[in-house]
């Protein structure tokens, strides 16, 4: 072991971050030593604060400090047209392509019961009440293309078959299985503007 104990740790620490290898690792690791004391305290606080300050919106289900998240709480945005994600992580990346102006409903999981996970363990009651108050909602539908987000779009389309709620999804122009955080914005404003309803 070439480093003291605790510098050591603070490099296995920033091994654990997505993309984050063991030489990116080590020079977080050095640049934080270099970081003045009482911003290292500020840096500190908020990483101690950030998990318990931040919440699921109770509107939409998406990644807030407040009861209703920025979005939800715009005038400007469209109620009536709900983008259903997986995660929080997708309602940003559709955030950065800046085009959208309706609003979302964060799933926080799909479908899996090769994983035991069914229609309960996911936020779907909470859309269900916000689809059936709107007077003519349309749902678009963002999941990925995998066997989960296709089990999960089956069985939205199946719940509001018989009303009047319109069902699209995004474009076939996904790349299959490709998770919704990694796509390009321009790709993704593309899948969006070229939805395609599947509702009858």
């Amino acid at each position: 072991m070439i480093y003291p104990d605790k510098f050591e740790k603070l490099i296995e620490f920033y091994m654990k971050l997505p993309g984050i290898g063991e030489k990116s690792a080590e020079r977080l690791a050095i640049a934080t030593l270099d970081i003045k004391e009482e911003e290292l305290i500020d840096f500190s606080e908020i990483l101690k604060n950030v998990k318990k300050d931040l919440h699921p919106c109770i509107q939409c289900g998406h990644l807030t400090d407040r009861d209703i998240c920025t979005i939800c709480s715009d005038e400007n945005r469209d109620r009536n047209i709900i983008c259903v994600v997986e995660d929080y992580k997708n309602v940003f990346s559709f955030e950065k392509v800046g085009n959208y102006r309706g609003v979302y409903h964060v799933l926080n999981g799909l479908i899996s019961p090769m994983e035991n996970i069914g229609a309960e363990d996911i936020n779907l009651s909470s859309l269900i009440k916000r689809v059936n108050s709107l007077d003519n909602p349309e749902i678009i539908l963002a999941l990925k293309s995998s066997l989960e987000g296709e089990t999960t779009t089956l069985y939205i389309k199946k719940i509001f078959e018989d009303t009047k709620v319109v069902i699209s999804r995004l474009s076939y122009g996904l790349p299959m299985g490709a998770e919704i955080d990694y796509i390009d914005t321009i790709t993704l404003d593309r899948a969006l503007d070229d939805r395609k309803q599947i509702s009858s």
